[in-house]
């Protein structure tokens, strides 16, 4: 059918003619209620909006002389985070002296990893990034 035609044919029926497909070879063409497609089409992204699940990345930071209940309760905002589904980050920062004796911050990441092996889980072993120790975890799906 000719733009024409089509554009008559929108018009006795009071709709709008709308280019559904412009790289098709004829391109395609639709008779409808525009406004009444963009509602629908805002509604539909809206709905699917909250249906997303947004990711963040908590940072615990650790040092290789820490206090038992320093630990515990870095710990226990880790189990937090882990419950409320985000990614944790963790990293063993080293300065001075402590730089020659990086088995202590290791000791102490072994045993965060299985005090956290119930509610969480390694997405990242250590690595070294500078005076850094870096584990990533993840909650348990």
């Amino acid at each position: 059918m000719t733009n024409a035609e089509a554009m008559n044919i929108a018009k006795e029926e009071q709709l709008d003619l709308v280019e559904v497909s412009a790289g098709a070879a004829p391109p395609v063409c639709r008779i409808m209620d525009y406004t009444k497609f963009k509602y629908d089409q805002q509604k539909k992204d809206r709905e699917a909006k909250k249906k997303q699940n947004i990711v963040h990345v908590k940072e615990l930071r650790f040092k290789p002389k820490i206090g038992e209940h320093d630990y515990l309760v870095k710990l226990r905002n880790l189990e937090r985070f882990l419950k409320h589904h985000d990614k944790v980050k963790v990293s063993m920062t080293f300065r001075g002296r402590e730089n020659a004796h990086k088995e202590f911050g290791e000791k102490i990441l072994e045993r965060l990893v299985r005090d956290a092996a119930e509610f969480g889980e390694l997405e990242k072993p250590p690595s070294r990034e500078g005076r850094n120790i870096i584990i990533i975890f993840k909650p348990i799906q």
